[in-house]
């Protein structure tokens, strides 16, 4: 599902800890994902490879090829030690659409697709997909003591630059992490992160493969290819302290060098079925006089074990910066923000956005079922007047190694983005998708 995580601890400690000395394990999954929707908006125009070539409105219907996106993954991922306190292990992903472009879809779930075609502005001609495959983990870890070091390419959780997992595939960094644990309850880590293959640095994003309403694709680059994080990477300080056992306090420092300084700031509760938590983050750009970003959140909500979790959240970012804070690797816009959408990312850490969500989920029959309720309104300037409104429920369920999920979303977007503040991007979206994963 969209918001599977891997904790950073536990993506850094992974062989170290997680795996018997001298051995070897292979396992990966074959995905398959398929998304369609109903949009009726018909100003937009419609292009599924290039803004810039757009020629017929951006109405589609459910089931119709027009609006709908799908792709096929396979991951193979081998873990070993090496010896004792020394780990490695390496992940490769093939992506394919199965040729089903011009057919069933018309788009895809992957950025990472390499074009074949007489031009980049549609399917059309003989234009095609080709598949994609590329090696997106690559590390070798060691622990000594209290202290781990995980040096290559890996996935990282980090409140402002992080592996997106809710698509098809994932966006990984080239990093050298440095964790230590010699002060009880708490973990600090330090890391340098100098390539990503996050669509965020894809020197090849003119031919971004999804522009379709709310189908997001820009998680990877094209071909996985590595690239430069940020202009000369990026270093990250690390603090997570669980002291107080029912909370737990983190703080976080960013320095990309010449593009910006970012803080991160959180605390969660968990008590006697009571959660709570707030988060604070500053993104300054630097050699600029425009102001800094601030965001803040809050969270309140019950854990009634083995029945339901209920949270409410609200979300607000000034509207002095000219920067948001979502994920700075992705052009996907998601954000670790409590308020975060479930599908349409890019509302809620957007300057000058108050944003408010309502969740629940929990088990019945043997069936994981969610359903939220998100509204964000985005009002930087008085050029702009966003909101959006997402309804969303889910349901999934485990047959033995082969994991299901359905989701029914509907959005709700009034977009007054122009001069003049018409309503001509305003759109009703209603989206249906499956995810299907085998695992071995």
């Amino acid at each position: 599902m969209k918001f599977t995580k891997l904790s950073l601890i536990a993506a850094m400690l992974i062989g170290s800890s997680a795996f018997a000395i001298e051995n070897t394990k292979v396992s990966g999954n074959v995905k398959l994902y398929y998304g369609t929707e109903d949009n009726d908006n018909t100003a937009g125009a419609y292009s599924p490879t290039n803004a810039a070539a757009q020629s017929s409105d951006a109405q589609t219907s459910l089931f119709d090829s027009k609006g709908a996106y799908g792709d096929v993954a396979v991951n193979l991922e081998l873990t070993t030690d090496l010896t004792k306190g020394v780990s490695a292990g390496v992940k490769a992903t093939y992506i394919t659409t199965l040729g089903l472009e011009n057919n069933l879809v018309d788009n895809t779930w992957s950025n990472s697709h390499g074009v074949t075609a007489n031009s980049a502005a549609s399917f059309s001609g003989g234009y095609q997909l080709d598949d994609s495959m590329y090696v997106g983990e690559a590390w070798i870890a060691g622990t000594a003591f209290d202290t781990t070091l995980k040096a290559g390419r890996q996935a990282l959780d980090t409140p402002l630059a992080f592996t997106e997992t809710w698509g098809i595939d994932q966006n990984t960094f080239e990093a050298a992490v440095l964790i230590n644990q010699s002060f009880p309850d708490t973990t600090l880590i330090a890391a340098y992160v100098g390539k990503s293959n996050g669509a965020a640095g894809d020197v090849t994003s003119a031919l971004t493969i999804n522009t379709l309403g709310a189908a997001q694709a820009g998680i990877t680059s094209q071909h996985g290819t590595f690239n430069t994080f940020g202009t000369d990477g990026v270093y990250v300080v690390g603090a997570i302290n669980n002291s107080i056992k029912p909370l737990t306090i983190q703080a976080w420092y960013y320095n990309l060098q010449q593009l910006a300084e970012a803080y991160w700031l959180q605390a969660d509760l968990k008590m006697n079925g009571v959660l709570a938590g707030v988060q604070y983050a500053n993104v300054d750009l630097s050699n600029s006089s425009t102001s800094a970003t601030d965001a803040y959140a809050f969270m309140l909500g019950y854990e009634m074990k083995d029945v339901v979790t209920v949270k409410a959240a609200y979300s607000t970012v000034d509207d002095k910066g000219v920067i948001g804070v979502s994920n700075v690797d992705t052009t996907s816009g998601q954000s670790k923000l409590y308020t975060e959408m479930w599908w349409s990312y890019g509302k809620v850490s957007s300057v000058g956005a108050d944003s408010y969500a309502l969740t629940a989920e929990g088990k019945l029959s043997g069936v994981d079922l969610f359903a939220g309720y998100y509204f964000s309104n985005v009002n930087p300037n008085a050029t702009q007047d966003l909101d959006v409104s997402e309804f969303i429920v889910t349901a999934s369920k485990s047959f033995g190694p082969l994991d299901t999920s359905l989701a029914l979303i509907y959005d709700d977007i009034d977009d007054k983005t122009s001069a003049t503040l018409s309503d001509a991007n305003d759109a009703r979206v209603t989206t249906l998708q499956v995810y299907l994963t085998y695992n071995f």
